[in-house]
């Protein structure tokens, strides 16, 4: 430690001067950046929503989920948001790329390095003079030790504009974060919904199916009594039979929802806990609307808009090429052939310059990966105006697919109890012998079918809102981020932030 201040102090003392006029050429200088600024895009998007505009800004930054009143559902999306493995691995990607933008802000600073030498050689006899060369000096020792600074000096701003593409590559990457949580999320309560879709459907399938086995009871004792001919008997039988296929089909995909919700999970397959029946779910409040600044909560829109600040930064990049690159250099030390010596003030040796390198001709390089770095900016200009239109027609879609759905659902509840009747209605004649029993399967079949119907569009209508929370974006996604497993990371969610 002795030494090592003791090189800082002489180099100082040799160097200190000319390191004062560079840093002063420096400060000079430093106005001279040649690229320019990002500005965004000019966002011309007339919106014209189908329903009546609310305002949804408090709506959005709700944990939606929770409004469905699940318990289950809560503690399953909470699971998934430690332990599902593209979120963890879209979190070491993050990681990824703040050690990047580390390096790229290190190229800011002097580099500091130091080299160490120690040798021995000997020369031959034939290249020496006769009559110094003996066998004892044909060896010769050399000792060395160096500090060598190295320092570019960014006047055209090539190390700042490469920063900034570093660090909007950073801030991309969380979007990117944001963007699957912000999708796991909603594909949870997407599979759950199905899952218990399914189980409804279940339930009316073994239902109906219940009741079907106790008219095909009824007809088999009827034909034994001579009562029903063999075509009726047969007739119950089918119905009876043309549902039971639907049960293990259903058992199937159960097994197969279970299994994927799963994987979303983070764990192998296995079965999922229930918590509210589909149709004791609560319909939570929905926004009707949404104010164009509102979208810029979307994790993809936002990580489009920083892909679009690393292009242009790219491109400010490659224009600097056609300047030179300046950098200050300095190296002090000792060299002697005696170790003892070494240390000594006669062995001291220093050097410091001005290094200029640029271009004289490249054929056309230069201007060609300015061109490139160009045309890769305006994809990305184009391809931010897209991601904006795509989110205001996903927020349009969602909203008007809940209201229509809203619709439908009353109509179709009607259509339920209207068939009940009919079922009731044709049960009640056919027992005072007014009608025939394909009357009475008729009915059945279509109650069964409304039935279906019915929790189909309810499950439709959950989807929907999933749907239109997904489209917003919303405020709760930071804080959900918060909830992630980084325990096999190398630096924590908060070090992460604080880049």
């Amino acid at each position: 430690m002795i030494v090592c201040k003791n090189y800082i102090c002489m180099w100082t003392r040799n160097m200190g001067g000319t390191v004062i006029f560079y840093v002063l050429l420096l400060w000079l200088l430093s106005g001279c950046s040649i690229t320019q600024d990002y500005r965004r895009p000019q966002v011309d998007i007339e919106y014209s929503c189908h329903v009546d505009y609310i305002e949804a800004a408090d709506l959005a930054n709700l944990a939606w989920w929770e409004c469905f009143q699940d318990p289950v559902l809560n503690e399953l999306i909470e699971i998934a948001l430690k332990e599902n493995k593209d979120l963890i691995l879209a979190s070491a990607r993050v990681e990824e790329f703040v050690f990047r933008l580390k390096g790229e802000k290190s190229v800011f600073y002097p580099q500091l390095d130091y080299w160490t030498l120690t040798s021995r050689d000997s020369q031959s006899l034939e290249r020496r003079n006769q009559a110094l060369a003996t066998s004892k000096d044909r060896v010769n020792a050399s000792y060395q030790n160096y500090l060598n600074v190295n320092w570019e000096l960014d006047i055209w701003g090539r190390i700042r504009r490469s920063t900034e593409a570093a660090r909007a590559e950073l801030l991309s990457q969380k979007e990117s974060r944001q963007a699957v949580i912000l999708s796991l999320v909603s594909q949870v309560a997407t599979a759950y919904i199905d899952l218990l879709n399914l189980d409804k459907q279940l339930e009316i399938s073994k239902k109906t199916l219940a009741l079907r086995e106790q008219w095909l009871q009824l007809f088999e004792n009827k034909f034994k009594g001579g009562q029903v001919s063999n075509l009726e008997l047969v007739q119950a039988r089918s119905a009876f039979e043309q549902l039971s296929v639907n049960i293990p089909q259903l058992e199937l995909r159960i097994a197969l929802q279970e299994n994927t919700l799963s994987v979303l999970l983070g764990r192998g397959p296995g079965k999922i806990k229930r918590g509210k029946k589909l149709d004791m779910l609560v319909i939570p409040e929905v926004p009707q609307g949404i104010p164009s600044d509102l979208l810029e909560q979307r994790p993809d829109i936002r990580q489009s808009e920083q892909n679009l600040i690393a292009a242009n930064a790219r491109v400010g990049v490659a224009k600097t090429q056609y300047f030179p690159s300046i950098s200050l250099s300095g190296l002090f030390g000792y060299a002697s052939l005696e170790l003892s010596n070494l240390m000594r003030s006669a062995a001291e040796i220093w050097r410091s310059g001005v290094a200029i390198a640029g271009p004289v001709f490249s054929g056309g390089r230069i201007k060609g990966e300015i061109r490139q770095a160009e045309a890769v900016r305006q994809q990305l200009v184009n391809k931010y105006l897209i991601t904006i239109q795509n989110a205001f027609r996903e927020v349009d879609d969602s909203l008007i697919t809940i209201q229509k759905l809203k619709e439908l659902i009353v109509i179709q509840d009607r259509l339920v109890s209207v068939l009940e009747d009919y079922e009731s209605s044709s049960r009640s004649r056919y027992d005072g012998g007014y009608s025939s029993y394909l009357v009475v399967q008729d009915a059945q079949r279509e109650l069964y079918s409304a039935e279906i119907k019915y929790a189909q569009i309810q499950k439709d209508l959950f989807a929907a809102i999933v749907s239109i929370y997904k489209a917003l974006g919303g405020g709760w996604v930071t804080e959900a981020a918060q909830k992630i497993n980084t325990s096999k990371l190398m630096i924590t969610q908060e070090e992460q932030n604080k880049m």
